[in-house]
């Protein structure tokens, strides 16, 4: 079913779950829109993907749907009916009623969304209507919807004592407990391994069709989105900017910013190397007066900048907001071909020989052995608990439980970091999977880049301040961020200073830890491609840790696939990719989200 986004002609007596019309969200007390004239509408059963950067206005979207906005935002117009009903119009008492039984949310992180000291059955009895008369079975009957062990003894589990996937999949039990007609997700897969997703995927997809459910599903990433929905909305700066169902956006995407996105996903079927979008979306007090795309479009013109496009609809159910639209042109930006050059032939950098790690008494590396060489990028992928962030903990000499011999450049080393020499703690540099949480909230930015620089180096002031501006530089940071605080920067920003930070000390041993699984497609592409030309100027020795094949497919020369604390298959990336020997490897690659990259 397509939809126009402007309006719902044509729908003829087709019955609609969901229907927003002419939304707009604002800054409270201002006239500064975030979200502005969103017009989208669902059928039963129906997934549709809401796709762009971060700050396009997804979320904001898919929560306004409950009723619901941010502090410090209201809602300042347009109408969204669900079964009829109009959600904007119901006070504080109707929507704490309709939301669990008209509509519900499936969280990003379950793990915070879940009550930790109460224990799952009882969570779950809570969503339902009538909580006194919610027997067992009917808890049963809701974990076996949701493909989790069917017993009492989970029942009476605590969220800790659930993995990530599970804790995903009580989550799911708990919107559709009362078998909502509407469903929002925000990015409800984000940090799970490619095989957890997978199976997640697999039970919102079965549930929404056999329970007639429509669902907003709110995403970053296009990979995972082509494999689970029917539509796909992109946003950009607060607007819609193209509808389209699925296949027809992959395969023939009509906005410059849907094209752009598509080139920035790492994908397994794709021989070509992800592109970033250049520059960034603009504040939305600050937003342009046409296009708001214009200033990173290659083919804007004149026109782009004098008046928001209209929509219009290209060819049945596609409806784009640009100008150019009906000439359907490929990006002039050229897309590079996956070009790493093997680098066997040059010295070893590290050498690992025997690994093994211990939490307690409980063994979590089983006796690991591989080498990484200069200038060249070992990617370590497998599911969550394979044991790969524990592997990039040991050569950081962060794990203290641990055996084996590490010889960094041509020497042994020793297993713990405050053990190590000065020397050897600067070679070897670690950026950790969430920089906000590595960053002190109270320094600034250039006091934390400083700070790495002197704990080896005693510098003068001036000297300081001269090396960490050229650092950031070395990212593409303007110097002006060295006097701003971490929470004032974005997310993909926020991580380039964690490379900073690395880079400032001069290591030769880079060891990278899921850097970009929270990142936007766009922002992920533009730091792969910042680390490959790190690799190639500074001669770079790199551990890139991962769940994500298509990921390492773009920037490691090599990849070692973990299971159960151990290293089941190592090769070149391509050999690996294309003949994989180990199950395990067979299964990560199809468990991986992709789509066929046909453009024009």
């Amino acid at each position: 079913m397509t939809v126009n986004p402007g309006d719902t002609d044509g729908l003829g007596t087709v019955s609609l779950a969901l229907e927003i019309s002419n939304l707009r969200v604002s800054v409270a007390e201002s006239d500064v829109d975030i979200v502005q004239g969103v017009s989208l509408a669902l059928a039963p059963g129906e997934i549709l993907g809401l796709v762009g950067e971060s700050g396009s206005g997804k979320t904001t979207v898919g929560l306004a749907v409950l009723g619901y906005c941010r502090k410090g935002l209201t809602i300042g117009g347009g109408s969204i009916k669900i079964n009829g009903q109009d959600v904007l119009s119901m006070g504080a008492g109707e929507l704490q009623k309709v939301r669990g039984r008209l509509v519900s949310l499936i969280p990003q992180d379950p793990g915070t969304a879940l009550n930790p000291i109460l224990r799952i059955g009882t969570q779950l009895a809570e969503c339902f209507d009538h909580k006194n008369s919610v027997t067992q079975e009917m808890l049963l009957e809701l974990l076996r919807l949701v493909k989790l062990p069917v017993s009492p003894e989970f029942l009476r589990a605590y969220p800790h004592q659930l993995s990530g996937g599970q804790q995903q999949r009580v989550g799911i039990a708990m919107a559709f407990a009362n078998r909502p007609r509407v469903i929002v997700m925000d990015e409800p897969t984000t940090g799970l391994d490619v095989t957890t997703q997978s199976h997640v995927l697999d039970t919102i997809r079965t549930l929404c069709k056999v329970h007639s459910v429509a669902a907003i599903y709110v995403s970053h990433d296009l990979a995972v989105v082509g494999a689970l929905c029917d539509r796909i909305a992109v946003m950009y700066s607060g607007r819609v900017v193209e509808v389209a169902s699925t296949s027809q956006l992959l395969s023939i995407p009509a906005h410059p910013y849907t094209r752009a996105l598509i080139h920035a996903v790492p994908d397994l079927d794709r021989k070509t190397a992800v592109s970033g979008i250049r520059g960034s979306a603009p504040e939305p007090s600050r937003r342009p007066r046409g296009c708001a795309f214009a200033p990173r479009c290659d083919l804007a013109e004149h026109r782009c900048t004098t008046s928001v496009p209209s929509t219009a609809e290209i060819r049945a159910g596609q409806y784009v907001s640009c100008v150019r639209a009906n000439e359907v042109q490929p990006i002039s930006t050229p897309i590079r071909s996956i070009e790493l050059e093997s680098a066997a032939d040059r010295p070893v950098a590290l050498e690992v020989t025997d690994l093994e790690a211990f939490h307690g008494s409980a063994r979590i590396l089983k006796g690991l052995s591989f080498k990484i060489h200069q200038g060249n990028c070992v990617a370590l992928v497998g599911e969550s608990g394979s044991g790969k962030t524990t592997t990039a903990r040991c050569l950081a000499g962060l794990h203290r439980n641990q055996n084996g011999k590490i010889i960094f450049d041509g020497k042994m080393i020793p297993p713990h970091a405050s053990h190590r020499s000065v020397h050897a703690r600067r070679r070897i540099q670690y950026i950790f999977q969430n920089p906000y949480a590595s960053l002190n909230p109270r320094r600034t930015i250039g006091q934390s880049v400083a700070m790495a620089l002197q704990q080896f180096e005693t510098t003068s002031s001036a000297e300081t301040r001269r090396r960490v501006l050229a650092s950031l530089d070395e990212v593409s940071l303007p110097s002006a961020s060295a006097n701003r605080y971490p929470h004032q920067l974005s997310g993909g920003q926020r991580q380039r200073v964690a490379i900073a930070r690395a880079l400032i000390v001069g290591p030769e041993l880079l060891i990278c830890d899921e850097v970009t699984s929270a990142l936007d497609v766009s922002v992920q592409a533009v730091v792969v491609e910042l680390l490959q030309q790190l690799q190639r100027d500074h001669n770079l020795a790199m551990l890139f840790v991962t769940h994500n094949l298509a990921v390492a497919s773009n920037i490691a020369q090599h990849v070692a696939v973990m299971q159960g604390g151990r290293i089941v298959e190592f090769g070149k990336v391509e050999d690996v990719l294309r003949s994989p020997a180990a199950d395990e490897t067979q299964r990560l690659l199809a468990d991986t989200p992709r789509f066929a990259f046909s453009m024009a």
